[in-house]
């Protein structure tokens, strides 16, 4: 059963804007804080940002002012608005339960790179 499926990834220049989505089951997403996370090649896979179910949110200093992370609770979605991007956000980005990870789901793709 696929209970995490990210979209939204893609090719963006230095400096744009991309909007990535996390779909998840309601027995996952209800009352659980949800993070993003990314993983670069040859690096750990690291949380970026996370969102409480009462909309409480932090963000790794790296992203901070950049990135914003919400949520829907009615329809089981996270979001990750990512704008003045960089090469350094290059990665595979995927989204989980920080406090008790699930199976990951397949992520998807950001390249920034001009």
């Amino acid at each position: 059963q696929v209970q995490l499926v990210e979209s939204g990834g893609g090719l963006v220049q230095p400096g744009g804007s991309l909007r990535l989505s996390c779909a998840a089951s309601r027995s996952i997403f209800s009352f659980n804080t949800m993070g993003w996370y990314r993983q670069a090649p040859g690096k750990e896979r690291e949380l970026v940002a996370s969102i409480t179910h009462n909309r409480i949110t932090n963000y790794a200093d790296s992203v901070k002012g950049r990135f914003t992370i919400s949520r829907d609770n009615a329809k089981n979605t996270v979001y990750l608005q990512m704008n003045m991007l960089k090469s350094d956000d290059t990665a595979i980005y995927y989204c989980n339960t920080p406090r008790y990870p699930i199976t990951w789901g397949q992520g998807t793709q950001v390249t920034v790179s001009s």
